[in-house]
């Protein structure tokens, strides 16, 4: 294995090697004694352990900066792990960006752990086995590793979420993720398997290149079994993403998972399947006749744009746990970047956009869940929003650092949630898709009434006689998370034509 094929690869080998590392820390370190009972190993270590994983994924991250500065599409290296691996500018950008949403959601974990008591030293091994995942699903080029990659990011997430063994609802909330994520999977694989025998390639190229040849008189292909995969290599994808119809799991697995899994998943595996979608339906499935208005795949993804934007900013406006807030947040947000991907069939600054949105998305909602994360200590969890009451006069730093991410969520300048959809609706205009763009546009301001509502609870309201009052924890880790998260989010705000730039870099080639 040559240097530059090394250096190419640097970002996986040093999360992939990290996890393991850190999976030997955590099952050979000396466990913190437990009164009465034999502890675990990793018990009473989550600190130590968070701080590892963190800085194996903040090293990841500058791997892939590094790698990007290197150029691999340029050494002819890269080619030697293709198409399994396709490791372009394209995968570097998502290696960054889950990485960066890692590394918050490790923070993350070793505040909230020790604080709620749930010393789960497995966490971490987890988390980077998971983004590993995450990782290589960005970068896959072939059907067989995008399926090894999704499932490998999957298994890790649906033990995350059962992590707090002794809750009913953390049983509950892994049960259907892993059930109905089984379910959506398998829908995924059968598509697969009729694509590999409609095309014979298994590669997105060989098979996009299959796909034109339909209609050609020489052409083999299968045209009903092409569209029939498609269909289902769409819902699968759907489903990771949250998109309306396929987003029923969602809330009830972010209440019931612990905060820091509600976060990584809600960015890291949102991210993901983003950039496999994406990939996909570019690479795999570009033909003119698949991209356009009247025969192709964006008809399908703007009605579950416009579903998924409705059905996620109506039903957040109606949850009095801010948490399933967040939750159908995150839904309505899935919702926006795929106008972005309806826009890629005219637009070719529409692909670039979609990642821009997503690094965007990223660091404000990590910084969402981690600032619920501070509101609340063990016993005075900041739950709903009469928690949040007088959190402004009690807690400013608390309720400020909440008010950011809130904002950036919204899309108020001079937050990088402003510019994320600035983008996102601009290309949808260039591409002449006007209606959607008034449809986002109306969501967004409808988005206005929940994100709002916590600033309302938090400035202008006081807890009711007798009423449970959320009481912030005091954790250095957790701080450390929502100060990178808040800087990121400023810097995309304030100067955000680097990071477009760079997003324009990353864009697949047509």
């Amino acid at each position: 294995m040559s240097a530059e094929l090394i250096m190419a690869l640097s970002p996986f080998l040093a999360v992939g090697g990290g996890a393991l590392l850190l999976m030997l820390a955590e099952a050979f370190g000396a466990p913190a004694p437990a009164a009465g009972k034999a502890p675990d190993a990793g018990s009473g270590r989550s600190g130590e352990l968070a701080l590892g994983a963190a800085v194996i994924l903040i090293g990841g991250a500058l791997l892939s900066a590094a790698s990007w500065a290197a150029g691999p599409s340029t050494t002819g290296e890269a080619a030697k792990v293709a198409p399994h691996l396709l490791l372009d500018n394209y995968t570097l950008f998502f290696c960054f960006t889950l990485c960066i949403g890692g590394a918050i959601t490790a923070l993350l974990a070793g505040g909230y752990q020790p604080e709620h008591r749930i010393d789960r030293g497995e966490f971490f091994p987890l988390l980077l086995l998971s983004t590993l995942g995450a990782m290589a699903l960005a970068a896959a080029g072939d059907l067989l590793t995008l399926f090894v990659a999704l499932e490998t990011m999957s298994l890790g997430v649906y033990a995350m979420c059962g992590l707090r063994r002794g809750s009913v609802r953390a049983a509950e909330a892994a049960l259907k993720y892993f059930l109905l994520g089984s379910f959506a999977a398998a829908l995924m694989l059968f598509g697969f398997a009729l694509l590999y025998g409609a095309t014979g390639h298994m590669d997105l190229a060989g098979i996009g290149e299959a796909v034109k040849s339909i209609g050609a008189a020489e052409s083999t292909v299968s045209a009903p079994m092409v569209i029939v995969g498609l269909v289902l290599t769409l819902v699968g994808l759907a489903f990771k993403v949250s998109a309306v119809p396929f987003h029923m799991w969602t809330p009830d697995a972010y209440e019931g998972a612990p905060t820091p899994t509600s976060t990584y998943m809600a960015i890291a595996v949102k991210s993901a399947a983003f950039a496999v979608m994406l990939r996909v339906l570019l690479t795999g499935f570009g033909d003119e006749r698949l991209m356009s208005w009247g025969t192709g795949w964006p008809p399908a993804v703007a009605l579950m744009a416009v579903l998924t934007m409705f059905v996620g900013n109506v039903v957040a406006g109606r949850q009095e746990s801010v948490k399933r807030m967040l939750a159908y947040s995150s839904i309505a947000h899935a919702g926006y970047a795929m106008v972005g991907i309806v826009a890629a069939m005219r637009s070719e600054a529409a692909e670039s956009s979609v990642l821009f949105y997503l690094l965007v998305y990223t660091v404000s909602t990590a910084g969402a869940f981690g600032a619920l994360i501070l509101c609340g200590s063990r016993g005075a969890e900041a739950v709903s929003y009469d928690d949040l009451a007088g959190l402004g006069k009690r807690h400013p730093a608390a309720a400020l650092a909440f008010s950011l991410f809130i904002l950036s969520l919204l899309g108020m300048p001079p937050t990088g949630g402003f510019f994320a959809k600035f983008y996102v609706f601009q290309s949808a205009m260039d591409a002449g898709l006007y209606p959607l763009v008034v449809i986002g546009v109306l969501n967004s301001a409808l988005g206005a009434y929940y994100y709002l509502k916590v600033l309302v609870y938090m400035y202008f309201r006081e807890p009711l006689p007798g009423a449970p009052v959320a009481v912030p924890m005091r954790s250095g880790m957790v701080g450390a998370a929502l100060v990178l998260s808040a800087i990121m989010v400023l810097v995309l705000g304030i100067s955000p034509g680097f990071s477009f730039e760079m997003a324009l870099s990353a864009a697949l080639p047509r």
